[in-house]
């Protein structure tokens, strides 16, 4: 990609919806938008040049699917809908069937691989966190799936006349009151998942430097502050691995 092969980005989540256009060095215009408001993206990308690329990461389902498309009908080109794969711009996918991991997990990997290119986790704090491991040769290894903040917060919710009090409150070591424990017991559990997946990344890898950890999503500060290991928030990180795909997928023409 150059300055003039503008490239359209979307992460579109299950609960929001991040976009950016890149112009092969830098973001030009981003946005994002909560997915129950998601028509707005319409007035938002009026106002955009026609892109020369448009690559889409989709976990939010068919629906959501058929009015992006609808919507990028606008330019004439065809989106380009993101897909796990066996091996991609240098991650090996060790997943048993390599087309069941969420794209938006797959370009988060290779974001992540591109910025380090060593042993890592990286950590997704979403409506799910998801924490996935990389090697020092860039195999995806695996990983694991847990309810992210909001979704714990909104399930306790439901069940609140057991509770009967509202499921908020501050952090404490030893919480003494319902409020506190039930906050408090979120982010224990899920500092303690990041936290026991990392210690099993570098007990797995013992004759190399401890693995790094890469945090993003619209949890990750809230979570941050909570770690108990080094580790780094970097936001966007689904559409820095869209770029980096583009990237890749222009490389052979350019050589041509």
């Amino acid at each position: 990609m150059n300055s003039s092969s503008l490239l359209l980005a979307i992460d579109s989540g299950n609960t929001i919806l991040k976009w950016g256009l890149h112009d092969g060095r830098q973001w030009q215009a981003r946005g994002s938008v909560s997915q129950s408001e998601r028509i707005s993206l319409q007035q938002a990308w009026s106002a955009l040049p026609v892109p020369a690329h448009i690559l889409v990461s989709n976990v939010a389902g068919s629906q959501t699917a058929d009015e992006l498309a609808a919507w990028l009908a606008r330019w004439p080109i065809q989106p380009e809908w993101v897909r796990s794969r066996a091996s991609q711009c240098g991650v090996i996918n060790r997943y048993t069937n390599p087309e069941q991991l969420g794209c938006d997990r797959w370009a988060a990997l290779i974001a992540a691989w591109h910025k380090l290119q060593r042993a890592c986790l990286v950590v997704d704090v979403g409506t799910a966190m998801t924490v996935d491991a990389l090697s020092s040769t860039g195999e995806f290894l695996g990983g694991i799936i847990v309810p992210g903040p909001d979704t714990m917060k909104q399930t306790l919710a439901e069940r609140a006349e057991a509770f009967a009090i509202p499921v908020s409150g501050n952090f404490q070591d030893f919480p003494v009151n319902t409020g506190n424990a039930l906050f408090s017991g979120i982010i224990q559990a899920l500092a303690g998942a990041v936290e026991r997946m990392y210690n099993q990344l570098c007990d797995s890898r013992q004759k190399e430097m401890a693995a790094e950890v890469i945090m993003t999503g619209g949890g990750a500060a809230l979570l941050s502050p909570h770690m108990r290991i080094p580790h780094r928030i970097v936001d966007n990180l689904v559409l820095e691995g869209l770029v980096v795909m583009a990237r890749a997928q222009a490389r052979p023409q350019a050589a041509d």
